[in-house]
């Protein structure tokens, strides 16, 4: 049987050195271990505070998270330079690496950085919140959510449709759902021979006896336009926003009815043609 024989000097040697190096070192990882336990809880303590000032002050949930989120984050980002810092390593080089990194992140997302400016700018300021039906950027339809970087709507054939915050919130936005009532514009033409004075009182009494049309604001009827085929009468009753499609629906079938028992003509578009005689030629 081998025996293995053990130089004590190595191993001295090597005792020592590690003796030296953990003496050296244990005062930073000491303090190093003592700034990572107080910075994390330190940091749980933050968002607990960060999220319950935003909820007393009604932001937005998905924003509170998403910002939250983000400030915890850079805080373990500078905990973590901070104890590597104190265990005694360069952290330049972290930092240019950090740097470096949200440079070419930045870059490679300006797209969808747009849209999360987007979303926070329609968070914080509310044109328009979930429920709310919408035009805007060339489609309509009713807010189902509000994500950080979409909005998604509901048209009314209940097709969904995702809208990047970046374009809804540089563009023009429609809000049909932010006042309780709403005034519908109908136009309705009658024919030049026909009764205006007729025609006007019965999309009158149309109106007054309709029972979601509003007495305040009153309901008006005039003459808009004198067109090429029709003398146009703007008609424009009001009424709360959950009646306003049926009461348009019923205004412009009942003065359509009543039109054609009083003899009230609404006409087709039409064109006059002269036509002239060629004189003959003389001889």
């Amino acid at each position: 049987m081998d025996l293995i024989v053990v130089n004590t000097d190595y191993v001295t040697k090597y005792w020592d050195y590690f003796t030296k190096v953990l003496m050296e070192y244990s005062p930073r990882l000491i303090s190093a271990t003592i700034i990572l336990v107080i910075g994390w809880t330190a940091i749980r303590l933050i968002k607990k505070l960060i999220m319950s000032i935003m909820t007393k002050r009604d932001m937005e949930p998905t924003l509170s998270k998403f910002l939250a989120d983000i400030l915890i984050w850079t805080l373990k980002i500078l905990l973590f330079v901070t104890v590597i810092s104190r265990l005694g390593v360069e952290n330049s080089s972290f930092v240019a690496i950090i740097g470096a990194a949200g440079l070419a992140i930045g870059l490679s997302l300006q797209g969808s950085l747009s849209n999360f400016a987007g979303g926070v700018l329609i968070i914080m300021f509310k044109p328009f919140k979930v429920g709310d039906f919408i035009e805007a950027q060339g489609v309509s339809g009713t807010v189902k959510q509000i994500q950080i970087f979409v909005t998604q709507l509901a048209t009314v054939d209940n097709q969904i449709i995702f809208v990047p915050n970046g374009a809804l919130s540089n563009g023009t936005i429609i809000n049909y759902s932010y006042a309780t009532t709403r005034r519908a514009n109908l136009v309705i033409g009658i024919s030049y021979g026909s009764d205006i004075k007729k025609a006007k009182q019965i999309a009158m009494e149309v109106m007054e006896n309709h029972p979601s049309v509003l007495k305040d604001p009153a309901p008006v009827v005039l003459v808009s336009d004198l067109a090429d085929s029709s003398i146009n009468l703007a008609v424009r009753p009001w009424a709360n926003l959950p009646d306003f499609f049926v009461m348009r629906s019923d205004i412009l079938e009942q003065v359509k009815l009543r039109f054609d028992e009083n003899g009230i003509e609404i006409p087709f578009p039409q064109r006059d043609i002269h036509i002239k005689e060629a004189l003959p030629k003389k001889s």
